[in-house]
């Protein structure tokens, strides 16, 4: 297979937000290292931290000019020389660095494979959104049948799958989403829904919980709802899974945790995870093939945006107007 030495991409060329992101023609195609894999884009994920780093507001970003993008399904077209298990021909799904593009080198530890019949889009989210959602009500958050969960963002990619599975593992779920998105939210099989952005978050979950607050919160948008989110934690046994900062920083001292919010609080990054805990990383991957062969975890239906379409598609996400998963094709 002729891999050319160029492509299309779309560079961020300054912090000032995804507006300022350009399509560039004659990026370099990437070289794979002993490691990695260089696949072919078939899709790319669009996710809120592609916002936060165009904003450089993500934690150990990159520096601009960089080209866009970390979450990718696609061919394999070349393969390193210590990688095993994966061929050229593969369609794998993978995060790394410079996902908007024709192009992309990932690394073979973090790939999974794109489940047989499924187009690369509807792959997206299985390494990152179902593998977050999982993790957090799982191993994390330790759900229960029976318990009650909140998740935040119900309407976005990481929430779509918290309330799949929530609901699969037999708890009552509450999803938080504006009021135009409460329908998506319901057929999904939330059992309630929410407007954070106009309900006192806390009095309703409370007034749903009979008092006794969620058991377990999947918090992913910080700011004054992190607040609300340990208001609506049940007493000493609620578990906060914190796995975002949508709406930005929050806080919480030693003093409230020991006096007015008796929580337990745990930070969750996919990517960590993957990296310093891989066995458990392992284990999600194949609960999720369980999952989708039992029909719990359907191939995606992200909405899809031509490549250049890409600021477009980030500045939707940004402004809070988009339902699910969203793409973009090469």
């Amino acid at each position: 297979m002729e891999i050319p030495t160029s492509m299309r991409a779309l560079e961020q060329p300054t912090w000032n937000g995804p507006a300022d992101m350009r399509l560039v023609t004659g990026a370099p195609v990437p070289s794979p290292g002993r490691h990695d894999v260089l696949i072919r884009v078939g899709a790319a994920g669009v996710n809120f931290a592609d916002v936060m780093r165009a904003r450089g507001a993500y934690h150990d970003g990159p520096r601009p000019p960089y080209i866009a993008g970390f979450e990718a399904a696609g061919e394999i077209v070349a393969v390193g020389q210590a990688v095993t298990g994966h061929a050229v021909g593969d369609h794998v799904i993978g995060t790394g660095y410079g996902a908007f593009a024709d192009y992309m080198v990932l690394p073979a530890a973090g790939l999974a494979p794109v489940p047989p019949g499924w187009a690369d889009e509807q792959a997206l989210g299985m390494v990152l959104n179902w593998a977050t959602a999982l993790a957090a009500l799982r191993p994390l958050g330790r759900l229960t049948a029976g318990e009650t969960v909140l998740v935040h963002a119900a309407a976005g990619g990481v929430g779509q799958a918290a309330v799949r599975l929530g609901k699969h593992y037999g708890a009552t779920v509450i999803g938080t989403a504006s009021a135009g998105k409460h329908d998506a939210v319901r057929a999904l099989g939330a059992d309630h829904t929410v407007d954070h952005r106009t309900a006192d978050l806390a009095a309703e979950v409370l007034d749903l919980t009979g008092g006794r607050g969620a058991d377990l919160v999947l918090e992913s948008v910080g700011g004054a709802v992190f607040r609300s989110s340990l208001t609506a934690a049940r007493r000493v046994t609620g578990r906060i899974v914190v796995y975002g900062m949508a709406g930005g920083e929050a806080t919480v001292t030693n003093r409230e945790l020991n006096f007015v919010y008796p929580v337990q609080l745990t930070g969750l990054h996919i990517g960590s995870l993957a990296t310093h805990a891989p066995a458990l990383f392992a284990r999600l991957v194949a609960e999720l093939a369980a999952l989708r062969v039992a029909g719990v975890y359907p191939p995606g239906q992200p909405t899809v945006y031509a490549l250049p379409d890409g600021p477009r598609a980030l500045t939707a996400l940004a402004a809070g107007t988009t339902v699910g998963k969203l793409a973009l094709r090469p």
